[in-house]
C-alpha cells in the first residue's frame, strides 16, 4: 500500500506562529521520508492556500513524490482556464499530477461556493462529468467541443500535459451514483468510508460499472482518504483528534467517525486499521494528519512515514 499525506494548507494550522512558506519544507520532508504523494484540499470558504497555486510551488522543489488534489471542485472554475493550469502543473512537475475531483456537498461546503462562483447548484454532477470530458478533449488536442453546458466551435491549440492524455482524474464519493460514474468515466476512486466493509462493497460496484462500460476494472486506482493520529495510546490519540475534528470539521470525533475513515492510536493500532482497508482493496492511502499546528503536523508526518513497513495488503 502506498501512503501519502495531505499538506496542512489551512491557515489555522500554520498561524499564529507559523509561516505558510514552511509548507515547502514540509513537502520536501515528506519526499525525503519516502511517502508516495502530497495532496491538497480545495475550498473557496475557510482561509487556506489555493490548491493549484500550492502544487505549482511544490512542482520545482520536489522530484519524485506525486502531487494531487483531494478533492478539486472543477465546476467552480472556468473550465478552459482550469485545463490550462492543470496541464501547466503537470508539465512543471514532470508528469507527477493526479487530480481527484468532487462536486461539493449540501451545507456550507456546497451551495454557498456555487453562489460565490456564479455557477448553478443544480445538475452539478452532470456539469462535473462534462467539465472533465472537456479537459480531456483539450489535452488530446481537440479543436471543438459540444456539450450540454460548454460548447466551443473553434478551440486554439491548448497546452499539452506531460502525461499523455493528461493527468489521471479520480472521483471522490461513495453514493451508488458516484460509484457508477467512477467506474464509467474516472481513473481512480478516493472515498472515505468509515467501515472497510463498505469500502470493499463500493470498490466492487466501481469495478462492476467499469466492466459494464467495457473498461478494465483494474485500471481504476483504489485509493482512500483517511484521518490519522499516531500517539502513545488510543486514549491520547482520541483526545487530540477530537480537538482537531472540532477545529477542522466543526464536529466532535464521535460524529466524524460516523462519516469518515479514521485511524488512530499506537503505531500498531493505526497500521492495523490501514491494513483492514488494504485487505478491502485499497492500494493508495492519503492521510489527513490529526494535529493542531504545523509543529504537530511535522511530528505526525514522521510518525506516518514510520508506519510504512507495518502496512501491507
Amino acid at each position: 500500500m502506498d501512503i501519502g499525506v495531505f499538506l496542512p494548507t489551512g491557515q489555522a494550522l500554520w498561524e499564529p506562529a507559523g509561516d505558510p512558506r514552511e509548507l515547502i519544507g514540509f513537502a520536501r520532508r515528506a519526499e525525503e521520508l519516502g511517502l508516495s504523494s502530497l495532496f491538497v484540499n480545495d475550498s473557496l470558504l475557510g482561509p487556506r492556500i489555493e490548491p493549484l497555486t500550492m502544487l505549482a510551488a511544490l512542482a520545482p522543489v520536489t522530484d519524485r513524490i506525486r502531487l494531487g488534489t483531494g478533492a478539486l471542485l472543477p465546476v467552480l472554475r472556468r473550465p478552459v482556464q482550469a485545463a490550462q493550469t492543470l496541464a501547466s502543473v503537470d508539465l512543471l512537475s514532470g508528469g507527477r499530477l493526479t487530480v481527484a475531483v468532487g462536486a461539493g456537498f449540501p451545507g456550507r461546503f456546497g451551495q454557498p461556493l456555487h453562489e460565490l462562483s456564479q455557477v448553478p447548484w443544480e445538475r452539478r454532477f452532470a456539469r462535473l462529468d462534462e467539465t472533465v470530458a472537456l479537459w480531456r478533449a483539450l489535452w488530446a488536442g481537440a479543436t471543438a467541443f459540444h456539450g450540454e453546458f460548454h460548447s466551443f466551435d473553434a478551440i486554439p491549440p491548448a497546452t499539452a500535459p506531460a502525461q499523455p492524455g493528461g493527468p489521471p482524474i479520480w472521483l471522490g464519493g461513495a453514493t451508488p451514483a458516484a460509484l457508477a460514474r467512477t467506474g464509467r468515466h474516472y481513473d481512480g476512486w478516493l472515498p472515505y468510508p468509515p467501515d472497510p466493509a463498505d469500502y470493499a462493497a463500493g470498490l466492487g460496484a466501481v469495478r462492476a460499472a467499469a466492466r459494464t462500460a467495457g473498461r478494465d476494472p483494474e485500471a481504476v486506482t483504489p485509493a482512500l482518504f483517511v484521518n490519522v493520529r499516531v500517539d502513545r495510546s488510543a486514549d491520547a490519540a482520541r483526545r487530540v483528534m477530537d480537538a482537531y475534528a472540532l477545529a477542522n470539521y466543526g464536529m466532535p470525533l464521535d460524529d466524524l467517525e460516523k462519516i469518515q475513515a479514521v485511524a488512530l492510536g499506537t503505531p500498531e493500532e493505526v497500521a492495523a486499521a490501514l491494513h483492514r482497508y488494504a485487505a478491502a482493496g485499497a492500494r493508495q492511502v492519503v492521510a489527513r494528519l490529526g494535529a493542531l499546528d504545523l509543529a504537530g503536523q511535522r511530528e505526525q508526518l514522521e510518525q506516518l512515514a514510520a508506519l510504512r513497513p507495518l502496512v501491507s495488503p
